[in-house]
């Protein structure tokens, strides 16, 4: 038998999150920013409705699950839909049953999107996503050989447009750290302008994610701490990443350039230069997470692999719960299409709003984008 007690992560000890830390670090599964106290605290310092489940076996705890808690009994990864990554971090050798665990903190479903799952605390069960990660074990240059020998004419095409900017624009030089609140803010500018071309939801319009991500910015020292990196032709910034890092391993969530620099292939440019310079800032790990982005692939020759799903609970919520997941599957939420589209715009929109009217908001654009793409469609068609 198992007990749960429920916590806002800004009441954790400094004994309980040390646990969380020796935890995380014995799996090597668990390395990575998102899944220990650090983020989970950095959260709730925006959000009241962040939870994390100390779980512990006849007195001694045994593992860690940060969430937030939804309406209905829903919960979701702590910090969706910045979470590319989430866990139910346990002691090494202990084998929880997720479930349990779900319905010992009072939750009905569990709507996970990067599940890392080592155990199969959660049974394995979901959708799998391949994430992609530049790992170095030393220096730059044997690992960029080898992507250079994997992709020959792609890369000697970034390297000639990587001069063609210097020798057009101005001296190319990429800076990181970068501490400019400037570069800071128009970097995440562009990549709110991106979402709107898109017609993706804007995660970065809500002000809990603004400040969370401000509030990583500012934190640039000690282990856990903010991170970006930028790109500069003389003295404009054409391309940057903005992320969170944990010792030597960094994940970017904002990947932006500059709209005006489009033939310059600027994010290609900085791929190359920021492995080159891993090494000078402690990192061997590049982690770029789940996503379909093809592009990716060129650089991070290793990948990992998380889920998508829902994990239910033993109870008539969790029944409820596993019947509406599978009446969306069997109308091809997990297939590209209409169907598949409203059910990821449905999901952004519940993890990142946290207002009746920002929700409204978020699928009034939904419908709005929907009618460009379908306008832009009939176009090309009539063209």
């Amino acid at each position: 038998m198992i007990d749960v007690e429920l916590v806002h992560p800004g009441a954790l000890g400094a004994s309980e999150a040390g646990l969380w830390r020796a935890f995380a670090a014995a799996q090597p599964d668990f390395a990575n920013p998102l899944l220990g106290p650090d983020f989970a605290a950095a959260v709730g310092a925006v959000r009241e409705d962040a939870r994390v489940a100390i779980i512990r076996r006849q007195g001694e705890i045994v593992g860690f699950f940060p969430f937030h808690q939804r309406f209905g009994g829903m919960a979701r990864a702590i910090g969706a839909p910045l979470s590319d990554y989430h866990a139910l971090v346990s002691k090494p050798g202990e084998r929880l049953d997720g479930a349990q665990v779900l319905r010992g903190a009072g939750i009905s479903a569990f709507r996970y999107t990067g599940l890392v799952d080592p155990f199969e605390a959660f049974g394995g069960q979901g959708e799998v996503k391949t994430a992609h990660v530049i790992a170095l074990d030393g220096p730059a240059e044997p690992y960029l050989e080898a992507v250079r020998t994997a992709s020959p004419k792609k890369i000697k095409n970034y390297r000639r447009l990587d001069s063609k900017l210097e020798r057009e624009i101005g001296p190319v030089r990429l800076v990181a750290p970068d501490t400019s609140r400037e570069a800071f803010d128009l970097l995440i500018t562009w990549k709110r302008e991106q979402l709107q071309r898109t017609g993706m939801h804007d995660f970065l319009r809500p002000a809990w994610t603004s400040g969370l991500l401000t509030d990583l910015f500012n934190r640039q020292s000690g282990d856990f701490q903010g991170l970006m990196v930028s790109l500069y032709a003389g003295d404009q910034l054409v391309a940057g990443h903005f992320g969170v890092r944990l010792g030597g391993i960094y994940h970017p969530w904002i990947a932006s350039t500059h709209p005006a620099f489009g033939a310059w292939s600027p994010g290609q440019i900085f791929f190359l230069r920021a492995i080159a310079a891993m090494p000078g800032l402690g990192l061997t790990r590049y982690d770029l997470g789940p996503s379909h982005d093809h592009y990716k692939r060129s650089y991070a020759l290793s990948q990992t692999t998380a889920l998508d799903g829902v994990a239910t609970a033993p109870s008539v919520g969790g029944l409820m719960a596993s019947s509406v997941e599978g009446a969306w599957t069997l109308a091809g939420s997990r297939r590209a299409g209409l169907v598949g589209r409203l059910r990821r715009r449905m999901d952004a929109i519940a993890s990142v709003e946290l207002t009746v009217g920002g929700r409204v908001r978020g699928l009034v654009d939904a419908v709005a984008g929907q009618s460009r793409r379908q306008g832009g469609t009939s176009a090309r068609e009539d063209g």
